[in-house]
């Protein structure tokens, strides 16, 4: 059986938090729980604008690397104020996106404006608004559209709507007018951490296997 240990109980709520978002962006998403550094465990989910998103607490998993349901794991750290959790049956089949590297990522923006970052996303709602799909969805041009393009130790990186969209969608952007946001990227993927957590993103499309 999963277990799941915080460290903190601030941890397990910062956890609910991250989860409970994740659950009201798609009630079916699928939360993916890994361990690192040996008293961390990161938790991920694949939001419905083809981004993942990502937080960090202080504990331990055991299997350090397991997949569960994220209504699952919401009634577990609602239910549950024990530093244990079992954290619902393993559905790990449930998990089909690659995670980015932990480490070689190079920092391409430490002091980005979050209030630069909540403007566009505002402007951006404001366009999916006006131009939803059939199924009530932002367009796939809107999406993609690059919003920042930020430089810096050699790379340039292109940020596009769909990662401001997974921000606001997640909660992770204060509306402090001191706070900021980090980009740092590596040859293949893009990340954006904020106060609360952080978006990630391939820099380029997978090209198709021939056959």
């Amino acid at each position: 059986m999963p277990e799941l240990t915080f460290a903190d109980p601030s941890e397990r709520d910062d956890l609910g938090a991250f989860v409970a978002r994740a659950v009201r962006l798609d009630g079916q998403t699928a939360v993916r729980l890994r361990n690192r550094d040996g008293d961390r465990v990161d938790a991920w989910v694949a939001t419905p604008f083809d981004v993942l998103a990502t937080r960090t607490v202080r504990g331990a998993m055991e299997p350090g690397d397991v997949t569960v349901f994220g209504n699952d794991l919401l009634a577990a750290l609602a239910v549950s104020r024990a530093d244990r959790v079992d954290p619902g049956r393993a559905v790990d089949m449930q998990w089909r996106s690659a995670l980015p590297p932990q480490a070689h990522w190079q920092v391409v923006e430490e002091q980005l404006p979050a209030k630069v970052v909540s403007e566009l996303t505002e402007r951006g709602l404001e366009l999916a608004r006006e131009n939803q799909g059939p199924h009530g969805t932002p367009p796939a041009s809107l999406l993609d559209q690059t919003v920042l393009t930020v430089s810096g130790d050699g790379l340039e990186v292109k940020i596009p709507m769909r990662c401001l969209f997974a921000m606001s969608g997640m909660g992770f952007v204060g509306s402090g007018d001191e706070e900021h946001v980090r980009v740092t990227a590596t040859d293949a993927w893009l990340r954006i951490d904020a106060r609360f957590g952080a978006v990630v993103r391939r820099r380029h499309a997978l090209l198709p296997l021939l056959v």
